[in-house]
């Protein structure tokens, strides 16, 4: 089997990368170092004897992503895609400079999905997953646009999911909590990370299933649900993603 995996480079991609690898699949990885992928290509292939092709790709910028991703012969040959990626900044409010929303919304969201409405336009079996975050079931202070991009990635996912269910497309929607990446280096976190590792590893075993929606890790299930029951005068003036 062979899988595009973006966002490979670093944290939950690179383990993804890994944990496939491990299990005799040939990669295709992208991310926007050259320098990390090479790197990553070259230990993968010497540990684990599969092929590893590279792809260098910026998210954010629409033209990039048609001239690097839109190849007819890659989505033909690959069985599968993985978006492990995720952007983030510092100052991400309401207010934010409208060149920094609009890379937002494409790393998180609209990227994802040009790729994916492309895999599909050629493809009516293979394996999709995408990541999601609970920072999108409520808005906050911080983070306005990573978390509606987000939100607009889980709805975009669950259509797909409809739209192929008689495809034996499989679809995989991870909503996470903190796990330890990049993303949350050197945060002040009220709650504990979730691993990685252990990630990739649910994420292999169900790579299967026809539909799988699931909150990583798994003790956000309830959280959630009381954020969604609660009266959102409560939730304005105590947020738990405030900070």
């Amino acid at each position: 089997m062979n899988y595009l995996i973006v966002g490979a480079s670093s944290g939950l991609g690179r383990e993804l990368c890994y944990t496939f690898a491990k299990n005799n699949n040939d990669l295709i990885i992208c991310s926007r170092d050259l320098r990390d992928l090479n790197a990553l290509k070259s230990d993968i292939e010497k540990k684990f004897n599969v092929e590893v092709e590279t792809i260098v790709a910026d998210l954010t910028s629409k033209e990039n992503v048609k001239k690097t991703l839109m190849n007819k012969n890659m989505f033909k040959k690959i069985d599968g895609i993985l978006f492990p990626v995720g952007l983030m900044f510092e100052k991400d409010k309401v207010n934010l400079d409208i060149e920094k929303i609009d890379k937002l919304i494409r790393a998180n969201f609209s990227s994802i999905a040009l790729i994916t409405s492309t895999f599909l336009s050629y493809k009516k079996k293979g394996l999709i997953v995408g990541f999601g975050s609970v920072s999108g079931y409520l808005g906050r202070e911080l983070n306005t646009y990573y978390a509606a991009s987000k939100r607009a990635l889980e709805s975009y996912f669950e259509s797909i999911g409809f739209e192929n269910k008689k495809n034996d497309i499989k679809i995989q929607f991870y909503t996470l909590g903190y796990i330890d990446t990049n993303l949350s280096f050197g945060k002040k976190l009220i709650l504990p990370k979730g691993s990685t590792q252990k990630l990739s590893k649910l994420v292999y075993k169900n790579k299967n299933k026809k539909l799988k929606k699931y909150f990583f890790p798994n003790w956000w299930v309830p959280i959630i649900f009381f954020l969604k029951i609660l009266p959102l005068s409560f939730l304005v003036n105590f947020n738990i993603f405030k900070k």
